[in-house]
């Protein structure tokens, strides 16, 4: 059982990562430069996801299915708390001054929490249980983006002058996410014809595969000089081994429903925020540990993955 989850795993992890790697190659190569790159990723963010999250909530989502919707957004935040305390446990042996003790933790407590589970239960999970999981991902992604956009922020620029963006935290994607909630509400989404639904829905289509080309990107553009081994492995056991192990046996004693038990392994799994390095670009801080992090965890993820999602479908969703 465990040899047939890891294979279906391995192939779902293989084919997002085969999408990551033609963006990766397109930086390398430079047919795809830092301004196209950039135009690409406000096309995913500002178009086609937010169009994505409101054809799946207007498609699937009643607030009289999903009663306790109010939860994902709270498990986001404990998700997160999880991971500080995770990083808090190891920031001991991380050398350097408080800036680079801030990152650490922040690669630890922050993760890829939605273009690559997106991606992942797209990949692994028949349609019907795919719809359901899209729902769960948006709405967990309501408070992991008020926590990345504002102590993330914080964390990874260390500066208590600094005025906080408004415009950062209300991204395209979560007012949308806010407005479909609000739209369903009233009934309003019963008054859209599907002509118009139709060609939202092609375009919204397009994020999953634009998106990890993005991923992709990105990664290409990190530079790998002077590794720091000892902040570089903390962090890898901490976010990439131990979280997703302690959630494993958290969820084998609980008993918590499938679905909403994979979404939290998921996330628990997930390697660091590319988020991250975007933040450390944009407000000009040196990158001590972050995209360092960012590279091999998700290089990592490649075998943690699967082995901790065959290990959940063995043991857990089985009984």
């Amino acid at each position: 059982m465990f040899l047939d989850s890891f294979k279906i795993t391995g192939l779902a992890v293989a084919q997002i990562f085969l999408l990551g790697a033609v963006g990766f190659v397109l930086v390398k190569k430079r047919f795809l430069e830092d301004q196209g790159l950039g135009v690409l990723s406000r096309i995913v963010i500002e178009v086609t996801l937010p169009l994505l999250i409101f054809c799946q909530l207007v498609k699937d989502f009643r607030f009289e299915r999903y009663p306790n919707w109010w939860v994902f957004p709270l498990l986001s935040l404990l998700i997160t708390a999880c991971g500080l305390v995770c990083g808090l446990l190891f920031v001991k042996f991380i050398k350097g001054a408080t800036p680079n003790r801030l990152q650490f933790l922040s690669l630890v407590a922050f993760q890829n929490s939605g273009y690559l589970p997106l991606a992942l239960v797209n990949a692994l999970l028949p349609k019907a249980d795919a719809s359901v999981m899209f729902i769960y991902i948006f709405l967990f992604l309501l408070g992991f983006n008020l926590l990345m956009w504002s102590a993330g922020v914080y964390m990874l620029t260390f500066s208590r002058a600094k005025k906080f963006e408004m415009g950062s935290f209300f991204s395209p994607p979560v007012i949308t996410t806010l407005f479909s909630l609000v739209f369903i509400f009233f009934g309003l989404y019963k008054f859209v014809p599907q002509f118009v639904i139709r060609p939202m829905r092609m375009l919204g289509d397009c994020t999953l595969p634009l998106a990890l080309i993005v991923v992709g990107g990105n990664l290409g553009q990190i530079s790998l000089k002077k590794i720091d081994k000892r902040t570089l492995f903390f962090a890898v056991l901490a976010k990439m081994i131990i979280l997703p192990l302690a959630g494993l046996w958290v969820l084998a004693q609980l008993g918590i429903p499938e679905l909403m038990g994979l979404l939290i392994l998921i996330q628990l799994a997930m390697p660091p925020a590319t988020s991250s390095s975007l933040i450390i670009s944009h407000y000009r801080k040196e990158d001590l540990c972050i995209s360092q992090g960012i590279f091999f965890g998700h290089i990592l993820s490649l075998i943690t993955l699967p082995l901790f999602l065959s290990l959940y479908f063995s043991l857990v969703m089985i009984k």
